[in-house]
């Protein structure tokens, strides 16, 4: 079995695998995932390609370092109504766009793909969707507050894990994608494989 290795330098992303109980290690991908989305947003790309384009290119740039191992590449998208959503710089910001998603459903397309020498082999995006309420703004101004530290690293100014599912009226669709990663089919798939027992 090759070692497996996650192209990422999410916290999220690692306790998901750990806590499934899958040995991996971590490898920081270092993709200038701004100018990928620039690029596929002038071609008209749909969010849910954006997410996997930028899952395959952190596997790429990882696997050509690693050509040995099995490299898994992640990545998330919020699609508002076909516009793509990045995380917030600022307090103002991530208030900002909890006001737009408010009283409205959007998605979170998190993709993964796997990566071996030869190219990639596999790929899977789930796209849960998310219908949050609309807070008071007194609510909303004490929220951001108190949980800027966290929601700064969540795209959309919330993070679900938290606080933050105080935002949402309904929630559909695979929990652990909307904390960023498709974790079941991808372990499925490599429980298929035989690269981790099961």
């Amino acid at each position: 079995m090759p070692p497996l290795v996650l192209a990422s330098t999410s916290t999220a992303r690692s306790r998901m695998l750990a806590a499934a109980g899958v040995s991996f290690e971590t490898m920081p991908p270092r993709v200038d995932e701004s100018a990928i989305r620039a690029a596929m947003a002038a071609e008209g790309a749909a969010p849910r390609d954006v997410a996997d384009a930028l899952a395959e290119a952190k596997a790429r740039k990882v696997s050509g370092r690693r050509p040995d191992a099995l490299v898994i590449g992640s990545d998330q998208v919020l699609d508002l109504d076909g516009e793509i959503l990045s995380k917030p710089t600022s307090p103002a910001e991530a208030r900002a766009q909890i006001e737009r998603l408010a009283g409205r459903t959007h998605r979170l397309h998190a993709a993964a793909v796997a990566f071996d020498a030869s190219g990639p082999i596999w790929r899977h995006v789930e796209s849960p969707s998310m219908t949050m309420r609309r807070p008071s703004a007194a609510w909303l101004d004490a929220y951001v507050e108190r949980n800027w530290d966290v929601i700064r690293h969540s795209v959309g100014g919330y993070a679900i894990e938290g606080e933050g599912v105080r935002l949402f009226a309904a929630i559909r669709g695979d929990g652990f994608a909307i904390l960023g990663m498709p974790l079941v089919p991808l372990l499925s798939w490599l429980t298929a494989r035989g690269d981790i027992d099961g």
